[in-house]
């Protein structure tokens, strides 16, 4: 069973869910805004996939269901569940595997470029993955991972842009699982003013739709590949 951490009602499993449907998996969601409660065990949980939000990892007294997720993915990881963090996902990970989260040097909301490090050109979640690589981001922290982390991609704009802690626990800054209804959703619910914003965004996803959904499912099929090793 995968199970995916909810936020946010807008940002959902997406691609990353239907791709595990078709795979054969069963799937939950764990809407942790509706107060849905985390399970006491990771037992049968073949991967946890933590989503974005608009929320940031230390607003614990005002979101405080961020304390028992940091608490669950301590657990998690101790049972060396598969993880593979999204956005405010990978700085949950950060944060839980000894690591800490800080203003990036710049707010990234768009599309934009990331390259794969040396090791993340050799790791097995992004194997096969094009360097650089056109990602979508909306964020303005970034990761610090700990030292038993391994950075596997970075930009001038934000140097973690993916991380990888032990042997099986991701975290990607950026998101690959969007579709042109995230973009929309997004831009309405949260920062972007200008119609044009959302126009030109919108228009770049059309002009990319299929290399952008290809790279994404080949690190949904390299994630598996990890999950069945595991």
């Amino acid at each position: 069973m995968i199970m995916f951490l909810k936020h946010v009602e807008i940002e959902g499993p997406e691609a990353l869910g239907s791709f595990f449907i078709e795979q054969g998996y069963a799937m939950k969601v764990i809407d942790l805004h509706q107060g849905h409660r985390l399970p006491d065990s990771v037992r049968d949980i073949d991967a946890v996939i933590p989503l974005g939000g608009p929320m940031n990892v230390y607003e614990e007294e005002q979101y405080p269901f961020l304390k028992e997720e940091d608490v669950f993915l301590k657990k998690v990881l101790a049972a060396r569940v598969p993880v593979l963090g999204i956005c405010l996902g990978a700085q949950l990970l950060a944060k839980a595997s000894g690591g800490k989260v800080v203003r990036s040097p710049e707010t990234e909301i768009g599309w934009f470029t990331v390259d794969l490090t040396r090791e993340g050109s050799g790791d097995p979640l992004l194997a096969g993955i094009p360097s650089p690589l056109e990602v979508y981001q909306w964020h303005g922290d970034m990761c610090i991972p700990s030292k038993e982390s391994v950075v596997l991609a970075s930009s001038a704009a934000c140097p973690v842009q993916a991380f990888r802690y032990g042997f099986n626990a991701y975290g990607l800054q950026f998101h690959m699982e969007i579709t042109d209804q995230s973009i929309r959703d997004w831009s309405a619910d949260f920062s972007v003013k200008k119609q044009g914003e959302r126009a030109a965004m919108l228009e770049r996803y059309a002009g990319i739709k299929g290399s952008f959904h290809q790279s994404g499912r080949l690190v949904c099929e390299n994630f598996l590949k990890i999950i069945k090793a595991t």
